[in-house]
């Protein structure tokens, strides 16, 4: 006797539920491996499904197995007909948001040859220590796409390959800012091979901070670059690279989307190239390994700014850089007490200024109206800070900050460490 619909499904949910260690209410829910840690969100949305809003007002969430996505992953099966190929997204900030959404934009243009298939991201996090996860930009992006997404904790994960390896079965992948390493068994899963939204004129910076490091050298231009993805970090060859000019003022807040939004174009209009196999590992540019410059990873440290010894352009150039994080600053004494604690003040926004004078640790305000407060450097340069924010304080402008000073001397200090 064949046992009502009804049953099924609630037999369905059983097994679910015991398999795994965590079920949520939402558009899936996370698998917990005990012996290796894994968390594996399938967080996933039919091709037409309903929007989360609507869900939440229908009183359910929709609970997907890890073996229901491929039925989600559809357009393998065999009643597709449209021979599109199957591309994989991954990325994690809004920077990455904005290339999916440029991405699936694109895919959508009659005659396009491919078709997104699925979002892999990083899983998702608490922003307050009792409130909700949040998906990352790009899971809130693939959201609102209607897209499957995927969040293992590790690319490595065994769960995570197989499902890619069985059930998602991509043509080819595309990375921008994921943030993970991607193993050899990922990178030998797409036929077509990995493509990689890079943010610097390779092979110079590669690495983890390509856009501080240019800025912070003082590079001009920079650019970004589109490249294949190999074992070796931003090592493969070179797809497609563009150049872009830049304002000395110019801070890596602003410039890596602009870069971001450049090599998402680049790499869409390669696509073509590359899904009918002119473009390969083979064909695309090999790197110059004799131009490397390593990006490495930035520490808080490295934002400690040091008049007495660092010119003007120098400090500038690491404000800049170091806008979005660690932030650059250095200690001030306010009054002539030096009794009194340092202040720790953030260097917000700079420029460099023409002339020189007579070194001095005394910092005063410009003697024009709208000019900054001039930091005077042991070389005799002059750095003119726009805007400051003292501990514990907002951002302010020279004037609101000398204006909180009741007539009191500012000094900068050097060998304070933070």
């Amino acid at each position: 006797m064949k046992c009502p619909a009804s049953h099924r499904i609630a037999a369905v949910v059983v097994y679910t539920m015991t398999a795994c260690a965590v079920l949520r209410p939402c558009h899936g829910f996370r698998i917990a491996a005990s012996p290796a840690r894994c968390h594996l969100h399938a967080l996933t949305h039919q091709r037409h499904a309903p929007t989360p809003s609507a869900i939440a007002g229908a009183g359910h969430a929709r609970i997907y197995p890890l073996g229901s996505l491929s039925r989600l992953y559809s357009s393998s099966s065999d009643d597709d007909t449209d021979g599109k190929a199957r591309v994989l997204f991954l990325g994690t900030p809004d920077v990455a948001a904005s290339s999916l959404r440029a991405i699936h934009d694109a895919s959508q243009s009659p005659g396009c040859p491919y078709e997104l298939v699925g979002v892999v991201t990083q899983p998702p996090k608490r922003r307050k220590r009792r409130g909700k996860e949040i998906h990352s930009p790009v899971g809130l992006a693939a959201e609102e796409l209607g897209l499957p997404i995927l969040c293992p904790e590790k690319a490595k994960d065994k769960d995570f390959l197989d499902q890619l390896e069985g059930e998602v079965r991509p043509d080819l992948c595309i990375t921008a800012a994921y943030g993970q390493y991607l193993p050899k068994r990922f990178l030998a899963t797409p036929k077509l091979g990995t493509l990689n939204i890079h943010p610097s004129l390779l092979p110079r910076w590669r690495g983890s901070s390509p856009v501080q490091r240019s800025l912070e050298a003082g590079d001009n231009p920079v650019g970004v670059s589109v490249l294949f993805t190999v074992s070796k970090m931003d090592a493969g060859p070179i797809v497609a690279q563009e150049s872009l000019e830049i304002d000395e003022n110019e801070q890596a807040t602003t410039l890596l989307p602009t870069l971001f939004d450049i090599g998402t174009k680049c790499l869409v209009d390669a696509l073509p190239k590359v899904l009918d196999g002119e473009i390969t590992m083979d064909t695309a540019d090999a790197q110059d390994e004799a131009l490397v410059a390593e990006a490495g990873m930035i520490s808080a440290a490295e934002g400690q700014l040091w008049p007495s010894k660092e010119d003007s352009t120098t400090i500038h150039n690491r404000v800049r850089g170091f806008s979005m994080w660690p932030g650059t600053f250095l200690y001030f004494r306010i009054g002539d007490d030096e009794a009194k604690d340092p202040v720790k003040v953030k260097v917000i926004e700079s420029r460099v200024l023409d002339e020189t004078a007579e070194p001095t640790d005394v910092i005063e305000i410009g003697p024009k109206k709208g000019d900054g407060l001039w930091l005077v450097c042991g070389d005799g340069s002059v750095l003119e800070m726009l805007k400051v924010q003292p501990a514990t304080r907002n951002v302010m402008d020279a004037k609101s900050f000398v204006n909180g000073l009741q007539g009191q001397t500012v000094r900068w200090l050097s060998g304070v460490d933070s």
